[in-house]
């Protein structure tokens, strides 16, 4: 799903500018609740958006994202895989068997 280089580059960025000291697991999840507002917006007044603040948008969700992911230990890849198994199971495909 990431890349080792995209957390490394976060990481930088964030240590460059001293800012690992604000990114407590609160406040990136508040940063990810703010900025997912934001994307919002993007489609407040029509379906589709302007698809380049569309980006810049979900670009900032998925760094506070990634952030907390790597804040926490967690492996994106890894949670995502494991949630999306948890849903199979919970909404099963028409004519796969419920378990």
């Amino acid at each position: 799903m990431t890349s080792d280089r995209v957390i490394e580059t976060l990481r930088a960025f964030a240590a460059e500018r001293d800012w690992g000291r604000f990114h407590t697991p609160a406040n990136l999840a508040q940063s990810i609740s703010i900025e997912a507002a934001e994307l919002l917006e993007c489609f407040q007044w029509g379906a589709e958006g302007d698809p380049q603040h569309v980006r810049d948008e979900l670009a900032d969700v998925l760094t506070y994202c990634l952030l907390l992911a790597d804040r926490i230990g967690a492996d994106p890849s890894e949670i995502v895989l494991d949630k999306l198994e948890k849903t199979r199971v919970k909404y099963p495909a028409p004519g796969e068997a419920a378990e």
